[in-house]
């Protein structure tokens, strides 16, 4: 029997300290992934929180046919799922409506392996902006791209959590990975015309 098991098994039993254990064990990815899904530091606390609440208040239905983690990772991604429909009800962008990008450098490339304070600077700085373009996606293009890309889903297990074909699923990562792509081209333009103007 694995930790997690054991975790699981004595919180089925009313230990409140086993289940703490366990969020204690996975928190950082949860929270990570509800920040990468909602995109502010504020809400990915608030519906890590909602996912280990809702995890707790659920334990007796885990069966164990999945981890832990990928039940509490499915848990997570339907709160943040939940609410950016209700919040795209009411502002609905369209994946390739145009916004308007804020100057910023682009990350340069260094031979040395070891980053010093400059290049992990401008690396935060790049995944910030990332970011910032993965939150201008939809919510259906912005969840098959996170679960590909960050969580490391297959095909087939996102086209079984979003309940939707697999070629639909292959056709939105597509589809979100380029526009990422474009966003970053046409940022790198920008920063090149503004050198050529001002440098």
């Amino acid at each position: 029997m694995t930790l997690d098991e054991e975790l699981v098994n004595r919180s089925k039993s009313g230990d409140i300290n086993a289940f703490e254990e366990l969020v204690c064990r996975y928190e950082r990815k949860i929270y990570s992934l509800t920040y990468r899904l909602m995109g502010n530091h504020e809400d990915a606390n608030d519906f890590a929180q909602e996912a280990f609440l809702k995890a707790f208040q659920a334990i007796q239905n885990f069966r164990g046919e999945a981890s832990f983690i990928t039940w509490i990772s499915r848990i997570a991604t339907n709160v943040c799922r939940d609410e950016l429909r209700k919040r795209y009800r009411i502002k609905t962008e369209s994946l390739d409506e145009k916004i308007t990008l804020d100057e910023g450098e682009v990350v340069k490339q260094h031979i040395s392996p070891e980053p010093g304070p400059a290049e992990l600077y401008e690396q935060r700085d790049f995944q910030e902006r990332i970011q910032r373009y993965i939150n201008t996606l939809s919510p259906e293009f912005r969840l098959v791209l996170i679960l590909r890309d960050i969580n490391g889903y297959s095909y087939e297990e996102i086209a079984e959590e979003l309940e939707c074909s697999l070629g639909t699923v292959k056709s939105r990562i597509n589809r979100a990975r380029n526009y990422l792509k474009q966003k970053i081209l046409s940022e790198r333009e920008q920063n090149n015309l503004c050198e050529r103007l001002y440098g």
